[in-house]
């Protein structure tokens, strides 16, 4: 009951602003009548939804104004069935989002697919330099598939991936969900039952699942396609950046973390081993000391 009367918290808290046509979820905090405070931007991953960051959002607003959404095709956001999702749509998305709420400057704190989203904000920021709309101040990566050689999909998203895709959508139940995605947490940090249940709602909401959840699995050919794009932002990034990873995690663990170390630059890491794939909900507490941690070695200019 907690887990669903903190979702209903958090829509009640959001708002909607429209794109191309579609209405978006967004959450802000923090006090955004503090123009010293800088601007942090979260981006979550898949299957889930901008919910992912309830654990550290009263902790993050405190020191930042905040700003999330729902991409696309997620959460609350609508979910049309005749809609070409891609990765660069959503980065268009989030341009779309910075100039909505008159960011000039931010940093972004990002997961799983919206790791891939951040790549490729990262790309246009390299390509743009002084004349980008946003200026970006530094990106903290939780898991995610940076690197498509590194990413072990699940078997779920392999099947929803597939000419099957269409068809299994259909069929996803909650239990179904449930157990694709529990094999993504560590052994010991899985989701109170309860937990579950609000991300099944959020998956489910405007019937999202069953009518387009193959069609948001297109990123795993995206990665590969764009490989050079957005592995060289990473390689060529002057942008302060971090990776904190839970060790455990199948799809994008301690493997991912390795190839991290091995291509980019300086690369600042922190592997917690003891959770997988959503170490902001497995263990907040560790996320965000990392995070800060991180954050307080920049400049204070910002």
């Amino acid at each position: 009951m907690q887990a669903q009367a903190s979702l209903q918290a958090w829509r009640a808290a959001g708002a909607f602003f429209k794109y191309r046509g579609h209405d978006i979820f967004y959450r802000t905090g923090g006090d955004w009548s503090d123009g010293s405070k800088p601007v942090l931007v979260l981006i979550h991953g898949f299957p889930t939804a901008s919910w992912d960051w309830i654990q550290l959002w009263d902790d993050l607003c405190r020191d930042y104004r905040v700003a999330v959404l729902d991409m696309i095709g997620f959460g609350y956001s609508d979910k049309p069935v005749r809609y070409a999702y891609s990765i660069m749509d959503q980065a268009d998305l989030h341009d779309a989002f910075f100039a909505h709420l008159e960011i000039k400057g931010c940093h972004l704190f990002v997961h799983d697919y919206g790791d891939t989203v951040a790549q490729e904000l990262l790309a246009r920021h390299l390509e743009q330099g002084d004349a980008a709309a946003v200026a970006l101040q530094s990106i903290c990566f939780l898991n995610g598939g940076l690197f498509p050689e590194q990413h072990r999909a699940t078997l779920t998203q392999k099947l929803l991936h597939s000419p099957l895709g269409p068809f299994l959508a259909r069929l996803m139940t909650r239990d179904k969900f449930a157990k694709g995605l529990s094999e993504v947490f560590g052994p010991d940090t899985q989701p109170d039952p309860e937990d579950m249940d609000a991300f099944w709602a959020l998956a489910q909401e405007k019937g999202g699942m069953p009518r387009i959840g193959h069609k948001l699995l297109g990123y795993i050919t995206e990665r590969r396609q764009h490989r050079e794009r957005w592995v060289g932002a990473l390689v060529n990034s002057t942008l302060p950046m971090k990776v904190i990873d839970g060790g455990l995690d199948p799809v994008s663990g301690a493997h991912m973390v390795e190839r991290y170390r091995a291509l980019v630059p300086n690369a600042d890491t922190l592997v917690l081993p003891h959770v997988g794939h959503y170490p902001h909900w497995e263990d907040p507490k560790a996320v965000l000391d990392g995070f800060m941690n991180f954050q307080s070695a920049m400049p204070k200019a910002r």
